[in-house]
């Protein structure tokens, strides 16, 4: 029989053999490396018997067993858990499980999975431009903005265009917007090879003889310069929540912040003081975190620039990246995210380690010995302290949610401190692996808001950690948390717009491009399951349409493939950059 006919049958077959028998797999929908650890877990609604099921290779039918390993843990609601370790079918093909004779779903193992995913990533990101948009084929936000919390007068004229919009929303936050530029641009580093040029430098079709992540990440390089207009001044976001006034081109937005519809935007200066221009107020103590953290982007865009012979921009993103890290020095300290009329904002309260990250990265570009010390003391200061050793935490509170400086100081001090280093690491891993035995899946991360976000911080530092430590202790929590978020889950979704296109992914998901236009826009990270606990307090949340995964949430975690879920189905533009490192390892 046709391979093609024969998994068309397979899943013509799929929908009426699990839902009479109540049997569900879930596994990475995109398909398994050959040589890696494999594993997929069968969700039953009874017991099921060691033999009753089976594996298949489609090209000749052979036969291999399916050993089921039940799950025993508690509050992943009514459903039977089953693990099947699959390691053993290497050799890439497709493959059928069977009950008796019955097809019940299809994996797919090959060499060259991840290479397509983490370029349709990038598609997402040129979604997200403001300034100019190619997806829409206009520009947008052109008035951006008036300046606010100056130290001289306010409601001054700032060139603050470009950017990206953070989320579903049209909101821009240096926040993000740092993390996202410096983790592209790493990601380029540590992973050089193998990316496509098939956009220019403004997003729209065409080589242009840069790599496209090359183009995506000096898209958020522009932005920070424009925010860092002078050595002296900074500016940390574009909007607020006045923004959310429903869904809306951004080429033609309705929000008025006081000067008319699709007009000015307030751009709120970095002076690390609380701020807030309505009933609510940040908590900010200084700017080091988002200062940090842009030194650290231009200093490692000052390397590649170099190495690509454009010395003048080189020497732009160096200069910037001394006066930012200056700034972040003066003002150690925290900028959070500004509210208006609602509760929300980014919490975020750490700070020292995107100092140590901008220190380790000024001096692998500079080799200024002052800023390994500095470097040091700014690794002590933040230690283990992250999102991954805890069990919950406020809205990006512990963000970005793996410490890149602790991977980037490493290679530049002596063998004792690396130990220090790799130590921090492993603590935080190893809290995250207790969590992971209590879940059936073999996932530890918190499903906190944004969670998907966190588990691809995760996959990065057990990156990192292994290539510091030479220790593979974690590197199934690496898999299987990359499995997560491909269908291995309780609702056997991928959590990635598009990705597989002929698998169950993210499709009605919360932005205003999807809303008005319903095409799939390829690559976006969606929030991802939260904690019950959360959603169920969540102000102004209703989903829209009946829960077509109803039957398979639990007490503990939920999601929804709805637009109105903006706690679990809003793609961000910061956790896609994320992806993008991780799906860059697999690749």
């Amino acid at each position: 029989m046709n391979t093609r006919i024969y998994i068309i049958f397979v899943f013509a077959l799929l929908t009426q053999a699990t839902f009479s028998q109540q049997l569900f797999v879930r596994h990475n929908l995109l398909g398994y490396l050959p040589e890696e650890n494999k594993r997929v877990i069968v969700m039953s609604s009874q017991s099921l018997s060691e033999g009753a099921l089976i594996w298949r290779r489609l090209t000749d039918l052979r036969a291999y067993p399916a050993d089921l390993q039940p799950f025993n843990g508690q509050g992943w609601g009514s459903w039977k858990y089953y693990t099947l370790d699959i390691s053993r079918l290497n050799t890439a093909g497709s493959y059928a499980l069977y009950k008796g004779n019955t097809p019940i779903d299809t994996i797919h193992i090959g060499p060259s999975l991840y290479g397509e995913a983490k370029e349709a990533s990038l598609e997402f990101m040129r979604q997200q431009q403001c300034g100019y948009n190619p997806f829409i084929g206009n520009y947008c936000h052109t008035k951006d903005g008036i300046a606010f919390y100056t130290d001289g007068k306010d409601s001054v004229a700032i060139d603050a265009r470009g950017g990206w919009h953070d989320a579903g929303d049209q909101l821009k936050y240096m926040i993000t917007a740092t993390f996202a530029t410096a983790i592209m641009l790493k990601a380029y580093e540590d992973f050089p090879e193998n990316w496509n040029d098939g956009y220019d430098e403004l997003g729209n079709p065409g080589a242009n003889d840069w790599e496209d992540v090359l183009d995506q990440a000096r898209w958020g390089l522009d932005w920070i310069i424009r925010m860092h207009p002078d050595p002296q001044s900074l500016y940390h976001q574009v909007g607020d929540d006045r923004d959310h006034v429903g869904w809306k081109w951004p080429q033609d937005d309705p929000a008025d912040y006081g000067w008319g519809p699709n007009s000015y935007r307030p751009v709120y200066a970095a002076n690390g003081l609380p701020q807030g221009l309505g009933k609510y107020k940040s908590q900010a103590t200084g700017i080091a975190n988002i200062a940090g953290r842009a030194a650290a982007a231009c200093a490692i865009a000052s390397r590649i620039w170099w190495n690509k012979d454009e010395v003048v921009m080189a020497a732009l993103y160096l200069d910037a990246a001394a006066h930012l890290y200056n700034l972040g020095k003066a003002k150690p300290g925290y900028q959070q995210g500004n509210s208006y009329g609602a509760p929300y904002r980014y919490l975020e309260n750490t700070w020292a380690d995107d100092m140590e990250w901008a220190a380790a990265e000024m001096y692998a570009t500079t080799r200024d010995p002052s800023f390994i010390e500095e470097g040091k003391q700014f690794a002590r200061m933040i230690g283990a302290h992250c999102v991954q050793r805890y069990d919950t935490a406020r809205h990006y509170e512990l963000y970005p949610f793996v410490n890149m400086g602790h991977a980037a100081l490493f290679p530049w001090v002596d063998k004792k401190f690396q130990d220090t280093l790799s130590g921090y690491y492993r603590e935080s891993l190893e809290a995250t692996l207790d969590r992971a035995a209590q879940s059936p899946f073999g996932v530890g991360h918190p499903f906190i808001w944004c969670s998907n976000n966190v588990a691809a911080a995760l996959m990065i530092q057990i990156i990192e950690y292994e290539r510091m430590s030479k220790d593979l202790q974690f590197h199934d929590l690496l898999l299987r948390t990359r499995d997560w978020l491909l269908g291995t889950n309780c609702w056997g979704s991928s959590m990635i717009t598009g990705v597989p296109l002929d698998g169950d992914f993210p499709r009605d998901v919360h932005t205003s491009i999807y809303a008005l236009s319903k095409q799939v826009v390829k690559g976006g990270l969606v929030d991802g399951p939260v904690y019950a606990s959360i959603f169920n307090q969540l102000a102004g949340l209703a989903l829209n349409d009946r829960d077509e995964y109803a039957a398979f949430q639990n007490p503990f975690v939920v999601y929804h493939d709805d637009m109105g879920d903006y706690s679990t189905n809003e793609p961000t533009m910061d956790g896609t950059a994320t992806l993008i490192y991780a799906l860059a390892y697999f690749a």
